[in-house]
């Protein structure tokens, strides 16, 4: 009876772990690693097993995921998204909302946007939806004016005045907090600046309104949208102990945003 019983959990096992099913998410790395390690603990306990693809750029994460070389990722918002998407065939789509982060512009020769010389050198993302990120918080505070002030995807070239003659250098978004002693300002997504040693709560000399449109998301490929997995990658992330996670390690830094 005992060696029936002992056959009987050991198969029980075998099946569960046939059908726990394995899914690859890619992030950046920094904040969005950190979290997603959280979630893939959770996930576990609820039979799904995710493996962590790290990346250091803002491109490759979307292009894997169009070429199924992962499951979904985790690291952009969703106007980054739009605009990936406009420029290529890839069919991907948000599943749900993760976190915000309120991005700012940080100098280390001036205390304030008004302090900004005429011709001060200003640094911001190369992609323009980051790009457009440190244009509206100039704008916001009225060193320039854009053409359409809620545009998400503002450029340089939809600035329509620009009176203090501001010169703009646009980086990739992982080497701006390298830009920092060359240049009189410069906008950094939080998760580089973080990996930089900045605080993103104290360390900006102006930040962008909480809100807006750049609430982080999980992606997936459109097809895979409906998938069982898919319900439980969301309800790991939206996790009590991924939430507590987030309001510890970041202490405002990143918000979860469900």
């Amino acid at each position: 009876m005992r060696l029936l019983t002992a056959s009987l959990l050991a198969l029980a096992a075998l099946i569960g772990t046939a059908q726990a099913e394995t899914i690859r998410v890619g992030v950046t790395a920094g904040p969005h690693a950190e979290i997603i390690d959280v979630v893939r603990k959770v996930a576990a306990e609820r039979g799904l097993d995710i493996k962590v693809v790290e990346f250091t750029d803002y491109v490759v994460p979307n292009q894997a995921l169009a070429q199924k070389d992962l499951e979904a990722n985790s690291f952009q918002h969703e106007p980054y998204l739009k605009n990936q998407l406009s420029k290529t065939n890839w069919k991907i789509v948000k599943i749900a909302d993760t976190i915000i982060s309120p991005q700012g512009v940080y100098s280390i020769k001036y205390k304030t946007l008004a302090d900004l010389p005429t011709g001060a050198k200003v640094a911001i993302a190369n992609d323009p939806s980051n790009g457009a990120r440190g244009l509206l918080i100039l704008a916001q505070n009225g060193l320039i004016k854009l053409k359409d002030p809620s545009n998400a995807a503002a450029s340089v070239a939809d600035i329509a005045e620009n009176p203090k003659k501001l010169r703009f250098v646009e980086l990739d978004a992982a080497q701006l907090p390298r830009s920092l002693p060359d240049v009189d300002l410069v906008s950094i997504n939080n998760n580089y600046a973080v990996q930089a040693g900045l605080n993103p709560v104290t360390d900006p000399i102006a930040h962008e309104p909480p809100g807006g449109p750049w609430v982080n998301i999980l992606a997936v490929r459109e097809e895979d949208k409906d998938k069982p997995w898919v319900k439980e990658l969301i309800a790991a992330y939206h996790s009590e102990p991924v939430r507590q996670f987030i309001e510890t390690r970041f202490k405002g830094t990143y918000l979860p945003a469900w």
